[in-house]
């Protein structure tokens, strides 16, 4: 389905709440210009508000801003003094608090103010869209929906547009299309019911876990313990969660099912607990209050005891045997042990799962359009790697219905509903060809607006066809390299984490041996996060073991051939990059003609934190940068890069890297991850139409010599002196100023490349046989954490 060019390049955004200022934040992110909101303060400059607000987000962390300079792209604004500027505004987003009766005023008295073409928005998490959209002048109602952001909307991947019956068909594909791309989304359509679709089934699991939690005598930090990670779930699994959404919020949308869902069945479960009443009561309100069901005193973490109201220790953890079963990988095999097992803890998953499945089943109809609705928004919006249905079908749906009617029928369930009919006339409710929707009785495929096409491989259910990665033109231990027939070889890591040893070395090599022979273009890109950690450290165990050096330093120079194989390649070579890109992932991408990042990119060159340096040209390549950027001052240019190795600082978007040096101005920061390859692969084949050629070798650059060296150790003293950083950091501050800088030279002397290269390469040696770092090693290894020593 082909939809119309729309353009957003102005957005108002109404309250400068927690939300509405975050939401204005990601807009600034994705270069949309923002107005943002606020009634008009009462002392000082009158629109305060909005300028508080926006001046609290640079202090935020997780951070909403990919860079504190991004705030400058938000203008603070008040409804007394600024409404004229709502009609050069393409789009306006209302996220004031959740009160219809003060949406409704809002509505009233910004409508005279819109541009004829305004798409006008509500971010509401709960109130009926249909009856704000009636409460709107007749001329905005076809241009009006729901957007219901997550929160925090920088990272949340979900967001439900909610239609209302008056909304313009061809407004929502053009809004969609704008979610997706420019602020990298996932967006389900929802239904206009209560809670809409995440927080309707994210909020009753919660609820669900409450009550079984109860049932079953099992403490809050074991809940956490069990209903995180080992579930597939974030870290803050369930107690933890109501505390960073915050209690009150929680309680918000736990009221809204109570007020709004008189009639469905499990109406009695959406109350707030009274331990949860009185936390609030008393403003303790979560993660914001620093006190909610948990609390810190000193070191000490605490849990609540609903029971006597009192804190505790939180430092129990599930029950060893229930955590065996939970690593049975066959999930009907996990699924059947947890049901059958008499331990309380077991009962308590099982009942958790099957209550879950009871829900969503009853209420797929009315809820969502489809299953695939469901599973996604879960998994967008709550973090879940698998939504429920995904989870019922992979277990072996026709056996876990028959499971879940067993346990109706003896009355074990919360309510004693049946199951719909439909649950046991199929096989699972994810095919090829579509999911199921119990509303239509029909499979319903994905959508085919145009914003869709740049998505080659979207987030995949189970049930649905497998991904099919191209051909496979080579494929070793450590990569494949493969092509769908468009002139762009691409190679995926297959090591864990996507780490770089002998085999993926070797795999790079073939891959570009192979590109330049038949290939326009080489991208490299993985269906799944990270880019990569780095090197391989473990694959140099053996040798470290045995003290084989020669075999080590083999290791080591033949990394460094291929970053600059990377870099004099005869086909543009595209790095295409999400999650972490650390140490040699990052010298990989200093070396590719370009760089396709998602904005949660990570990067960093991090080989303090293990005790060594970056040894596979990442500080040639900073010194290299330097040299071209100086102006006649190499040493100024070359301080903040040489700070940025020396403390492995690390970017916290792909703007940063930007700001930090890592990323070029001509790298492309992508906003939605699914398009990633798509992107990386136009970039290739616009390099290689436009007559790439490989970049001519750097015969000489200046360097900032041993005075420059000498001008970073003095700080470095002062720093080891005040007992900011170790002997052993000072050791390797010390050696990475020497390469950094040139080594023994005069300032202003002349080197190529391989000079710095093989600096590099015998800091990093001479690094390894320390002992000091041969314990950051074993501990990082170890403990998946640095050691400072």
């Amino acid at each position: 389905m082909s939809q119309s060019k729309f353009i957003v390049r102005k957005v108002a955004v109404l309250g400068a709440g927690v939300m509405g200022a975050q939401i204005a934040a990601h807009l600034a992110n994705a270069n949309v210009e923002a107005i943002l909101f606020d009634l008009p303060a009462k002392e000082g400059p009158k629109s305060g508000i909005a300028l508080k607000a926006i001046d609290a987000l640079k202090k935020q962390n997780p951070a909403p801003l990919a860079s504190k300079g991004r705030a400058d792209f938000i203008t603070p604004a008040n409804y007394d003094e600024h409404l004229h500027l709502l009609k050069d505004c393409d789009l306006v987003i209302e996220a004031i608090a959740e009160r219809m009766d003060w949406k409704l005023g809002l509505y009233e008295k910004v409508a005279p103010h819109l541009g004829a073409n305004t798409i006008f928005a509500t971010n509401t998490s709960g109130l009926s869209i249909n009856k704000l959209a009636e409460g709107c002048p007749a001329s905005m109602r076809s241009r009006f929906c729901g957007i219901h952001f997550f929160n925090p909307p920088r990272y949340m991947h979900l967001v439900e547009i909610i239609p209302c019956v008056t909304s313009d068909a061809l407004m929502l594909d053009q809004l969609e299309g704008f979610l997706a791309t420019t602020l990298g989304k996932g967006v389900v359509r929802a239904k206009d019911t209560p809670n809409f679709v995440a927080n309707r089934i994210g909020v009753y699991s919660m609820l669900a876990a409450i009550h079984n939690a109860e049932k079953f005598g099992i403490r809050f930090d074991i809940v956490d313990d069990l209903t995180g990670p080992r579930l597939g779930r974030p870290k803050s699994a369930t107690f933890r969660t109501a505390d960073v959404v915050g209690l009150d919020t929680f309680a918000h949308v736990v009221k809204t099912m109570q007020d709004t869902l008189p009639n469905d069945p499990w109406h009695a479960l959406f109350q707030s607990p009274q331990w949860l009443q009185k936390l609030i009561d008393a403003g303790s309100l979560g993660a914001k209050t620093k006190v909610g069901i948990y609390k810190k005193e000193g070191k000490t973490k605490l849990v609540l005891d609903p029971a006597s109201g009192q804190y505790v220790e939180a430092n129990k953890k599930g029950d060893d045997a229930v955590k065996e079963l939970m690593k049975i990988k066959d999930p009907g095999k996990r699924l059947l042990k947890l049901k059958e097992s008499s331990n309380p803890e077991a009962q308590f998953l099982w009942a958790c799962f099957r209550d879950v499945f009871h829900y969503i089943a009853v209420h797929l109809d009315t809820v969502a359009d489809n299953a695939r609705d469901v599973d996604l928004a879960i998994r967008w919006g709550f973090g879940w790697n698998e939504g429920p249905f995904e989870t019922w079908q992979a277990a072996g749906w026709k056996q876990v219905a028959e499971w879940i009617k067993a346990d109706i029928d003896a009355g074990k369930t919360i309510v004693n509903t049946p199951l719909p009919a439909w649950v046991f006339s199929r096989d699972g409710v994810h095919e090829p060809a579509g999911s199921y929707s119990a509303s239509k009785n029909a499979l319903v495929p994905r959508s085919k607006l145009d914003v869709y096409q740049r998505q080659l491989f979207p987030a995949q259910l189970v049930g649905e066809a497998a991904p099919v990665y191209g051909e496979t033109v080579f494929e070793n231990e450590g990569v494949r390299a493969w092509t769908t027939g468009d002139g762009v070889l691409v190679v995926s890591f297959l090591s864990k984490a996507h780490a770089i040893g002998p085999a993926v070395l070797e795999g790079i090599n073939k891959s570009l041996d192979l590109a330049e022979a038949q290939f326009k273009g080489l991208v490299i890109w993985h269906p799944e996060e990270p880019f990569s950690v780095g090197a391989d450290l473990s694959s140099m165990l053996p040798a470290f073991m045995a003290g084989d050096w020669v075999s080590i330093e083999k290791m080591l120079s033949d990394f460094q051939a291929m970053t600059m194989r990377l870099r004099y390649s005869q086909v543009p070579v595209v790095s295409a990059t999400r999650g972490y890109v650390f140490g040699g992932g990052c010298e990989v991408c200093l070396h590719s003609d370009r760089v396709v990042a998602h904005l949660e990119s990570y990067v960093g060159l991090v080989e303090v934190g293990v005790g060594l340096l970056p040894g596979a040209g990442g500080t040639k390549e900073f010194a290299l940068r330097a040299a071209y950027e100086a102006r006649g001052d190499v040493f100024a240019a070359l301080k903040d890069r040489y700070m940025t190795i020396a403390t492995a600082n690390v970017a916290k978007s792909a703007e940063e890297a930007k700001e930090l040096g890592f990323l070029r101005d001509s790298d492309v920061i992508v906003f939605n991850q699914y398009e990633l390859l798509f992107v990386a692969k136009q970039q290739a084949l616009a390099l290689a139409e436009s007559g790439y050629r490989a970049p001519l070798k750097v015969k000489g650059f200046p360097v900032a010599g041993r005075s420059g060296a000498a001008s970073i150790k003095g700080q470095l003293t002062n720093m080891m002196e005040g007992g900011f950083i170790s002997k052993h950091d000072y050791h390797i501050g010390a050696l990475i100023a020497d390469i950094i800088t040139g080594g023994d030279v005069e300032a202003g002397t002349l080197v190529d490349e391989q000079w710095i290269l093989d600096l590099e390469r015998k800091g990093f040696l001479s690094l390894l046989k320390n002992e000091k770092t041969q314990e950051r090693i074993a501990y990082m290894l170890q403990n998946n954490k640095p050691l400072r020593n």
